[in-house]
């Protein structure tokens, strides 16, 4: 599947581990694909972001998936249902933290080194093989970091939450790529 990938989207794979790295995090996941997304100034990706009013509010959306990443990977949705079942998930973030310091839920390993190749988790997975899809059922011939884009949208869990909480959604981006819209890709 690698080798039908353009060099955006190999970048944005790259740059995922290297977020994955820096945060020590035990696997490569959705969200690291999605920061790599918001770091590259390049691409169909970052134009469809660009236009969607999206490179403004980065900050905003790397607060939001740090803030799931300290709820130990839980969406806002999946937060929700928990709290229909009396599970309050702020109160038990709070007192994890309380007990051992600030993001002890989230995963990260920062003491620990990397050791070999870095691990790809089940949502980085399914989103490339999603962007595999998409690339197919739009029968383009490679896997751009758009088709990653996409993907992202789509999936379901703490990613396509952000997004579609700052505007971004599947929708949205084939318009602005596709046509449909103001704005059109090259």
């Amino acid at each position: 599947m690698f080798e039908r990938f353009t060099k955006d989207a190999r970048a944005v794979v790259q740059s995922a581990v290297e977020h994955a790295e820096r945060a020590g995090a035990g696997s490569v996941d959705a969200e690291h694909l999605l920061l790599a997304l918001l770091d590259r100034e390049a691409g169909r990706a970052s134009f469809a972001l660009a236009a969607l009013g999206l490179a403004e509010r980065g900050d905003a959306v790397r607060e939001a998936l740090g803030e799931a990443r300290r709820r130990a990977g839980l969406s806002q949705a999946d937060a929700e249902a928990l709290a229909g079942l009396g599970i309050d998930v702020s109160e038990i973030v709070a007192r994890v933290e309380e007990a051992h310091g600030v993001g002890a839920m989230s995963g990260d390993r920062k003491d620990k080194g990397w050791s070999g190749r870095r691990s790809f988790g089940r949502g980085a997975k399914e989103t490339l093989e999603k962007a595999l899809r998409i690339a197919v059922a739009r029968r383009d011939r490679h896997i751009g970091d758009e088709h990653i884009l996409l993907a992202l949208t789509v999936r379901p869990g703490v990613s396509g939450e952000v997004l579609a909480d700052h505007g971004v959604t599947y929708e949205s981006v084939v318009r602005v790529l596709y046509g449909g819209g103001e704005a059109k890709a090259g």
